[in-house]
């Protein structure tokens, strides 16, 4: 069965096809530049010992320090971080930031952990992992389960190691630590100016798309909010333990304000400080997959759309929030059915996007105003989206091909300026 890692390198190989770089620049991306395990020992809340499995890969630095989240989950594993760091290093080649990619993670459910045991755990991560990590090698970030504390947990750890405080270590702190405003929201809102940009090429209007969102968690639900917000009609939302749907559009204001009171989702509509719950109907995050919408946003976890199920999928357009929800196979099959699967590398970018603004502000020592983060997100992302559009329909490639030519043309072009064997050997 292939793995994760060899799934993410087909991608690779299409996009190769199209950028005149070196079989020595091929050779080198296809393998991780370091891989780490690690063993935390946590003292529990009741006594006991506790050993938990971390990681951290650095895939390729040849465009910068490498950059990737940190992720708690019970499905981390060396070859899911490998993968994430593979996409991390063309997402930031996609949107020219001047990183490598990086990822890492632990192997935990972390509801199961108290708040204080949660503490020991990230900080106990960075005690090990802190010779592999810095400023100028690799920069961790949130991402699945880790927040605003839990990095500023980290941010401190590594500068107890280090004996001075090293804010530019970790982005995605508490704006008191040192990170940026707007880095909370900052995935889901990337997301919603490419969909915006592609669907003004596409001549779309917003009040004329239907829309489903998968995964109702920091992201989905931000860019859930912004379309609905822009006049687009979201029918249906899920998370973890379940979605809804209203074929007459959901208002998701009130359904972010009763999942943050109650801990789970309703199709739910206010007035002043009284809810009532509007006819919906209940589905799952399979069942999302399958509906008749114009847009679909994967915004959960990977492998989300297969072989298996992808000729069920019914959606025009493709948005992939989450990280590798789409994979090579169901590519192909999408693909055959004209649906339009436009890439993570470039539709999450946000996230990467305003970590480099916030290691950009901690090394300068000057700050911005959430107004100047939102404009620099919004022109940056969709030049690059622009650009990816023009790539895509010039070559007559797949949204995903042409983004990964476009990161690969940049990556190779480093890597080719450091010698390859045509040079050596003239």
């Amino acid at each position: 069965m292939a793995t994760l890692l060899t799934d993410a390198s087909r991608r690779l190989e299409r996009a190769a096809q199209y950028v005149p770089i070196s079989d020595d620049a091929t050779e080198r991306l296809k393998f991780p530049k370091a891989s780490l395990k690690v063993a935390i020992p946590v003292r529990m809340d009741d006594g006991s010992l506790r050993v938990f499995e971390g990681y951290r890969v650095r895939y390729d630095d040849t465009r910068g320090p490498t950059k990737g989240g940190i992720r708690f989950h019970p499905g981390v594993s060396l070859d899911e971080v490998q993968s994430l760091a593979f996409w991390m290093t063309f997402k930031c080649a996609a949107v020219n930031l001047p990183f490598g990619g990086a990822k890492g993670g632990i192997t935990l459910n972390p509801k199961a952990l108290s708040r204080l045991e949660l503490e020991r755990l990230s900080r106990g991560y960075i005690n090990a992992i802190a010779p592999f990590i810095g400023p100028d090698l690799d920069v961790p970030a949130p991402d699945m389960y880790t927040n605003p504390m839990i990095m500023g947990w980290m941010m401190d750890q590594y500068s107890i190691i280090n004996g001075r405080r090293s804010p530019a270590v970790i982005t995605g702190k508490p704006v008191s630590m040192g990170g940026s405003r707007g880095r909370d929201t900052a995935t889901g809102r990337g997301a919603f100016f490419v969909i915006q940009a592609m669907m003004a090429q596409l001549g779309k209007s917003p009040e004329a798309m239907t829309v489903a969102v998968q995964g109702f968690g920091n992201a989905g639900s931000v860019v859930a909010r912004q379309l609905f917000e822009a006049g687009y009609k979201v029918v249906a939302v899920s998370d973890s333990k379940g979605g809804v749907y209203n074929a007459g559009g959901l208002h998701i204001p009130d359904i972010q304000q009763f999942k943050q009171t109650h801990h789970a989702m309703k199709d739910v509509y206010c007035k002043d400080t009284v809810c009532n719950v509007a006819s919906h109907d209940t589905l799952t995050n399979e069942d999302i997959l399958a509906l008749d919408v114009d847009i679909l946003i994967p915004a959960a976890l990977e492998n989300q759309i297969t072989a298996q199920n992808a000729a069920s999928v019914q959606a025009r357009y493709i948005f992939e929030v989450a990280n590798g929800p789409v994979t090579a196979d169901a590519d192909e099959i999408l693909d055959k059915k004209g649906v339009s699967v436009f890439p993570d590398i470039l539709v999450n970018a946000g996230g990467v996007m305003v970590s480099h603004f916030e290691w950009v502000q901690n090394r300068s020592g000057l700050y911005w105003t959430l107004e100047k983060v939102d404009s620099e997100l919004r022109s940056r992302i969709t030049q690059e989206a622009a650009v990816i559009w023009q790539i895509a329909n010039s070559k007559a490639v797949s949204f995903r091909t042409a983004a990964y030519i476009h990161a690969l043309s940049r990556i190779g072009e480093a890597l080719n300026d450091r010698g390859t064997r045509d040079y050596y050997l003239q």
